[in-house]
């Protein structure tokens, strides 16, 4: 990364390139971004990663947690320029580390697979208490901070922290090893 920021060396951009976008691909598709614009997306962070390197510190977060903090926002960004909803199911599995890595390109059985875990948490969700339950679609659905939540709903930021967390240990709990 030094020598991208500091030399502009194109030889190790392309190696931050090639180590960097499957994973970005993957990260995407994950959070349930349609494949038309995950492309477009990655190649978007690949160029901010270009332009802002100088700006990256090291002794503020890895090279990686940098790239991804940048995926992300890019695609909230997208999404927002869009006024699209963005399909999260993806992602909260994720944040429950039901699902590590994402094949690149999903079998049948992958597609039939994904649609039963989805099921299972829809379901595990409707379970919830209401109030959990709706904290869990602004966090994952909406994509809003606890902040954001705490003053949309007039809670305390402490009461939806727990919430959430409680409404996450749930699902855990309510799912367990049928995922």
């Amino acid at each position: 990364m030094a020598l991208v920021a500091h030399s502009r060396d194109r030889e190790a951009f392309v190696k931050l390139f090639r180590h960097f976008a499957p994973r970005l691909m993957s990260y995407m598709r994950k959070l349930g971004t349609d494949n038309n614009i995950t492309e477009g997306l990655v190649q978007d962070v690949m160029l901010t990663l270009w332009r802002q390197a100088e700006s990256y510190d090291p002794e503020k977060s890895y090279v990686s947690s940098w790239v991804f903090a940048i995926a992300r926002n890019r695609r909230i960004d997208r999404y927002r320029r869009q006024r699209l909803v963005p399909i999260d199911q993806n992602y909260l599995q994720g944040q429950l580390h039901l699902q590590n890595q994402v094949d690149e390109s999903p079998s049948q059985d992958q597609d039939i697979e994904h649609q039963e875990v989805e099921a299972l948490l829809k379901e595990a969700i409707e379970s919830l208490p209401a109030d959990q339950a709706s904290l869990l679609e602004l966090a994952f659905y909406e994509d809003m901070t606890h902040k954001e939540i705490a003053d949309h709903e007039n809670l305390p930021l402490g009461t939806v922290k727990s919430r959430l967390r409680l409404a996450i240990n749930k699902l855990r709990r309510i799912l367990g090893s049928s995922i």
